[in-house]
Order: structure tokens, then C-alpha cells, then sequence
């Protein structure tokens, strides 16, 4: 069976958009145009993945989201912020609440289709790695483990990995970083590589979540 990925937006167009992309990369799409449907969807549909717009009539996608974490079966289910508000503070909100990428409007529907692809992989392999141990998948008592787990973390920054680590969470391109700090793109990329390895991510948003998370910016 193909794998299920829940769109909630409010513009008929963008729905229509992504679930025709989606269901021709091979996904089973089920859409809602707001979070109170997309509450209703996820019970009905138990979805994959959910893509979610933010700012929706009725319900948002932050009370959305934060209304699908309080259930525990569905603490892994993967969640993809879609929207136009992109300050700082709205990135930190939404990943605090549980989603795992925050893509800002207007976005690429191939590079919607890689993180999707990303995500549910990731999951499929969380989910073999736990019932090859014959575990059960971490439920409510994970959110524990996790925080305990994210104030034990020292991690040795240097100054500059700190600044650009800051600008990053602001939304700023190398090119930028490197105009604020006076450093060429090539150093800039240097220091974003090692802000990759120190905290063990593979992407620039998997390194603002664990910054978030650890109360890093």
C-alpha cells in the first residue's frame, strides 16, 4: 500500500498543487483546508506525514500541530511547516510544537517532494531499528527521555560557530553570513560543516530543530 501523506491548507490551489505532485511521486494524498478537518483526517486516514499550512481559518497550524502531539501514538508522525511567516520567532514556535521542517512560501514542489521522501525514510527506519529489539515505539514517555537527554548535551562551539549558528536561525544565506561577519562563503560553509558534525545533523533544519531544542538560540 502506497504511504499516506495529509496536506492542510487553507488556498484550494496549493492543496490541489502539492497532492497532484505527490500522488504522482507515488503517494496516497488526503487533504483538509484547515486544522479542525485535518484533526478529523488524522483519525479517519491515520496519515504518514502531514503537511500543514500555518496561518488557517477555524484552527492554525500551530494549535493543529500541537493538538496531534498531545496524542501519543502519534508523537513520531512527521510534520512539515508550510508558510509565508518566517521570522525567527514563528520557526522557533513551530519546531517547539513538534514539526520537523519549516519550508517558507513560495516554495519548490521538488524540494517539498525530497523532504517528504527524507522524512518518511527516516521514520520507516526508526520503526524497523525499534521492532528489531522487539520495542515498543516510544510513546509519551519519549518526550521525557528527550528532554532529559537535551539538558545533559555540552556542546564545545567556537565564537564564530556561535554567530554563525545565530545567523542561521535568522534565515540568513552563506553569501549573507559572510557579509555580516566579513568571512567568504567557502569559511562560512566551513563553519556550518562543523556545526553539522558537532551536533550530529545532516541538514540546516535538522540544526535548527536540535538548536532549538537545546536552547542553543
Amino acid at each position: 500500500m502506497p504511504l499516506t501523506v495529509l496536506v492542510v491548507d487553507d488556498d484550494l490551489g496549493t492543496r490541489l498543487a502539492i497532492s497532484d505532485f505527490l500522488e504522482a511521486t507515488g503517494y496516497l494524498v488526503v487533504t483538509a483546508e484547515n486544522g479542525n478537518e485535518g484533526l478529523k483526517r488524522v483519525e479517519k486516514c491515520q496519515p504518514h506525514l502531514i503537511v500543514t499550512d500555518v496561518t488557517m481559518p477555524q484552527m492554525d497550524g500551530y494549535e493543529f500541530v500541537r493538538q496531534v502531539r498531545l496524542r501519543p501514538e502519534l508523537r513520531l508522525l512527521p510534520v512539515v511547516f508550510l508558510t509565508a511567516r518566517t521570522e525567527t520567532h514563528d520557526r522557533i514556535r513551530g519546531y517547539q510544537l513538534g514539526c520537523d521542517v519549516y519550508l517558507p512560501k513560495p516554495f519548490e514542489l521538488q524540494e517539498l517532494g525530497v523532504i517528504v521522501r527524507n522524512l518518511l525514510e527516516r521514520l520507516q527506519m526508526i520503526e524497523l531499528e525499534w521492532r528489531s529489539r522487539n520495542l515498543p515505539l516510544p510513546a509519551s514517555g519519549a518526550d521525557e527521555i528527550t528532554t532529559a537527554a537535551y539538558t545533559t548535551v555540552t556542546i564545545a562551539f567556537t565564537p564564530r560557530e556561535k554567530e554563525v549558528l545565530s545567523l542561521l536561525a535568522d534565515g540568513l544565506s552563506n553569501g549573507q553570513i559572510g557579509d555580516r561577519l566579513h568571512l567568504s562563503p567557502r569559511t562560512v560553509e566551513k563553519h556550518v560543516s562543523n556545526l553539522l558534525h558537532k551536533t550530529d545533523t545532516s541538514n540546516r533544519s535538522e540544526l535548527l530543530r536540535f538548536a532549538v531544542d537545546h536552547h542553543l538560540v
